[in-house]
């Protein structure tokens, strides 16, 4: 039996404009330039306690999401997250703070990244998910993060700013970035929104020389480097979380053991400057770089959003212990597929009778199987059916 073709909502949620799912009301939480000190997460774990259900997404845009909050609660919710400074000052505002930024290199993306937030109100309507990177670190590490406008370095170390899906980029500086980009993003409005939708690659692999010639320079971005997926690097520690999601208890246990963290956009908090050993206890979190969970990507399935038609969290778990060294693996809870970041090589995509099993997700499945099946013998979805 086909599953139901999933809604697309064309916007993401904030916590001024929450969004409704399985569990109640997901308020999202964007740390003002990916910052959060250990007394806000400290605050914001309470708040989750509070009016959520304690339990957070920690998601692809490097924000914290509040999930499990009623109608009701959110009012007294947003009051408490604008006392810790992180709400902004209108709906319209918080839709466009859609900026991904670097995690390393100090200040430097940081300081531009307020400066770029300051300028939103100067920018015009654009799509709920149109968004930012400032990739402008010692390393070019943003390159799989979905972006529209894209500010990056030359191999000289000269900044470029590069609208996404083309692969060259014009020169520009601290001084003239903010306005380039508000030009750019004004031409975007006037030629890739329909019905409020919209995003720049999917114009520019349509019209590929649509693009106006001051954004069409020959300037190419360095390379992206390969970012661990969690433990100890140059500059700090990176603590992944398990699936994406972190607990209260968990992001309360993280406020005591550093000043302060950056969000990234890898579903891990990076910790600069220091080494962190985490309590047995706070099993959620993941310095281990060899944690099978890495490897998992898994919506949060069935019933905590409506659209999904089964069990997502609990069906990894079962698989983990089982996942080769050599292997990744989608679960995804409908055909939306919103945790996947990249290709893996087994998706389990969950129908109204089972999982369909993909070695490759363009092409039919492999098999149907019940969550059962594949617990009982989770190896076997990485061999594939027998012949």
């Amino acid at each position: 039996m086909s599953a139901p073709d999933p809604i697309i909502q064309g916007w993401c949620p904030g916590a001024l404009r929450p969004m409704m799912s399985g569990d109640g009301l997901v308020v999202r939480v964007r740390a003002v330039c990916g910052q959060l000190d250990d007394a806000q997460m400290a605050a914001i774990a309470d708040l989750s306690d509070r009016f959520g259900n304690g339990i957070l997404d920690v998601t692809q845009r490097a924000n914290l999401q509040i999930r499990g909050v009623t109608a009701e609660d959110h009012p007294a919710l947003i009051d408490g997250l604008r006392g810790l400074g992180v709400i902004d000052a209108d709906v319209s505002v918080e839709t466009k703070r859609n900026i991904a930024i670097t995690p390393f290199g100090g200040d430097a993306p940081r300081d531009l990244a307020r400066d770029l937030t300051a300028a939103l109100s100067d920018f015009p309507d654009l799509p709920g998910k149109f968004g930012f990177a400032i990739d402008t670190g010692p390393e070019a590490v943003l390159g799989d993060v979905s972006a529209d406008i894209r500010v990056e370095l030359n191999e000289a170390g000269q900044m470029i700013l590069r609208a996404d899906h083309c692969f060259t980029g014009a020169i520009t500086s601290c001084e003239t970035v903010i306005k380039d980009m508000i030009v750019l993003a004004e031409w975007f409005a006037a030629h890739g929104v329909e019905n409020g939708r919209g995003r720049m690659h999917k114009l520019l692999a349509r019209q590929p020389d649509i693009l106006p010639k001051p954004f069409r320079g020959n300037e190419m971005p360095r390379p992206q480097q390969v970012i661990p997926a969690a433990g100890t690097i140059e500059g700090g520690t990176l603590i992944a979380c398990a699936y994406g999601q972190i607990t209260s208890g968990d992001l309360r246990v993280l406020s005591a053991l550093v000043p302060g963290v950056i969000m990234t956009p890898w579903r891990a908090f990076f910790a600069p400057g220091q080494a962190v050993t985490l309590p047995a206890a706070s099993d959620g979190l993941i310095t281990d770089p060899n944690d099978a969970r890495l490897r998992i990507a898994a919506c949060p399935g069935a019933p905590k959003c409506p659209q999904a038609l089964g069990k997502t969290r609990l069906l990894a778990d079962q698989i983990a212990p089982a996942l080769p060294g050599n292997k990744s693996l989608h679960i995804t809870g409908c055909a939306k597929g919103c945790a996947a970041s990249g290709r893996y090589d087994v998706t389990l995509t969950a129908t109204t009778a089972g999982f369909d099993l993909h070695h490759d997700i363009n092409t039919s499945p492999l098999a149907q199987l019940t969550s059962a099946q594949i617990a009982a013998d989770p190896k076997f979805i990485f061999q594939g059916p027998s012949k």
